[in-house]
């Protein structure tokens, strides 16, 4: 398992590499440079040239981006050229909320998800099924942002149960999580019906229903231990995806998360920033999705005596 663990975050390397290479190379497209957005745009050229010499941003691209991971290596990932704040500390003021936000939506979407799918499953062609599965085609059809604003005129105008917008108090996200969750239940009763559906006709559970155990017991001891792996590969990408900011929802209901950052500093060509906030993404989505590789293990006794073997 350790070395398993290892090799993937040994893999980790030239995956940074490589993003941080396409990143910096497309906003290198972009017209513009440090010295204009520090200094504004009534600043002299002297003025101008002056800072893009003195940031180096006249050197060559490749000499940049080595530059960039040189210091990256030893834990620096640069200066916003807007603010003058460490790019570091600027995505971690940021990172409280967009986490809050991702595990709340995680949550509710798990735990819905996944049991509204065994019903669906279990009650194959009944009532319940067609219900589970309609909502999941209603959920995933409505746009995140529609379904945001309509909760916000009912639960905030009409009645004034929760507040609309900020992050005072955990009623802040109430909102924000039913809205974010919408799709992932969607995804994730669709995955766990299928699955377990596909479980439900293995010779092992016939096996245990033969033996005389309780249907209880055939389904979630039996059937969808077996059926969660992929849902929880579902789970683990649809976090480390949330975990980018689902800008949609941080703008609809004015949240200061790590998206609402990136979508700001592409705006205004922050570079340091937005290759600072992808760096730091992709590092936890990859981090998220080894959890998810160490979770089989403890699902599936197969996996894990591979990972012991490694």
């Amino acid at each position: 398992m350790g070395k398993f663990v290892l090799k993937r975050l040994l893999a980790l390397i030239p995956t940074i590499l490589i993003i941080v290479f396409v990143v910096y190379f497309i906003m290198d497209l972009t017209p513009s440079d440090p010295g204009h957005l520090i200094l504004g745009q009534m600043a002299s050229d002297e003025a101008v040239a002056a800072k893009n010499a003195e940031l180096g941003y006249n050197d060559p691209f490749i000499v940049r981006y080595v530059r960039y991971i040189w210091a990256l290596c030893h834990g620096d990932l640069g200066t916003s050229w807007m603010t003058g704040k460490s790019v570091f500390e600027s995505v971690m003021a940021r990172f409280p909320v967009t986490i809050t936000l991702a595990a709340g939506s995680v949550v509710l979407g798990v735990v819905f998800g996944i049991l509204l799918g065994v019903l669906a499953a279990v009650k194959q062609y009944t009532f319940w099924d067609i219900a589970g599965t309609t909502l999941a085609m209603i959920l995933a059809s409505f746009p995140a942002f529609w379904i945001g604003m309509m909760l916000i005129i009912v639960f905030s105008l009409k009645l004034g149960w929760l507040p609309s917008y900020g992050t005072g108090s955990i009623s802040h996200y109430i909102l924000p999580w039913i809205t974010t969750a919408g799709g992932f239940v969607a995804s994730q009763l669709r995955m766990t019906r299928t699955s377990l559906l596909e479980s439900i006709r293995m010779d092992y559970v016939r096996t245990a229903r033969a033996k005389g155990q309780k249907e209880s017991i055939v389904i979630f001891r039996h059937a969808l231990r077996n059926a969660l792996m992929p849902v929880i590969t579902i789970v683990g990408m649809n976090f480390g995806t949330m975990l980018g900011g689902t800008v949609t929802i941080e703008t609809v209901f004015t949240l200061n998360g790590v998206g609402t950052l990136l979508l700001t500093s592409i705006r205004s060509k922050d570079v340091p920033v937005v290759v600072g906030c992808i760096v730091i993404l992709a590092v936890c989505y990859t981090l998220v999705m080894l959890v998810v590789d160490i979770l089989y293990g403890f699902i599936d006794p197969q996996i894990k005596a591979r990972y012991l073997k490694r």
